[in-house]
């Protein structure tokens, strides 16, 4: 299974690192020293994790073969994909791989029907869940321990507690905007 660990944001520095947005919560496992990753774009990879290093809070990475700022900078946005055991579990118990959250029920925890999981988005600040309705229309809903406080792969479903007017909303972004509580997060 191909999950996504990183993007390469821009050039750092004139020999060929570049700053890494990192989506995955083993940094340490997944982007080390030797990693071969494939990318997105295709045509962009495989890349070669040479070296890394955290520099001002950020990650920045060295692949193989890329030498300069022009060849770094060519490989911006560029996602970064390990492969991995469709088996594999996060060792967190309250972390968890994109794969395991698609396609889970949502209910409310009265046992209210909300909707399926299609999908998990990852902008900045925190996770969401793209959860489409019985309607067919469709929900973002923060990944936050506050909101979604059970998780229950084996069983198929997940429960949340949402803020008012937060399943009102439909098709856009979540009514309270939600804030990351650090209590939660998936990996790509």
């Amino acid at each position: 299974m191909q999950l996504v660990v990183a993007r390469i944001g821009r050039a750092h520095g004139i020999r060929g690192e570049v700053t890494v947005e990192v989506r995955t919560d083993e940094p340490e496992l997944r982007l080390g020293p030797g990693a071969v990753l494939t990318t997105d774009p295709p045509e962009a990879g495989p890349l070669t994790i040479e070296a890394g290093r955290v520099h001002s809070g950020r990650l920045l990475l060295r692949f193989a073969g890329v030498r300069d700022r022009s060849a770094a900078e060519a490989l911006r946005n560029t996602l970064l994909i390990a492969e991995v055991d469709p088996e594999e579990t996060p060792e967190d118990p309250e972390e968890f791989y994109d794969h395991q959250l698609v396609d889970l029920d949502v209910v409310t925890a009265d046992g209210t029907p909300v909707g399926r999981v299609t999908e998990i988005s990852h902008p900045p600040g925190q996770d969401l869940l793209v959860v489409e309705r019985a309607d067919g229309g469709e929900v973002l809903i923060p990944f936050v321990h506050a909101i979604v406080p059970e998780v229950d792969v084996v069983a198929g479903h997940l429960v949340v507690t949402p803020p008012p007017g937060l399943l009102d909303v439909t098709g856009g972004e979540p009514a309270d905007g939600g804030s990351d509580d650090g209590a939660r997060g998936s990996d790509l």
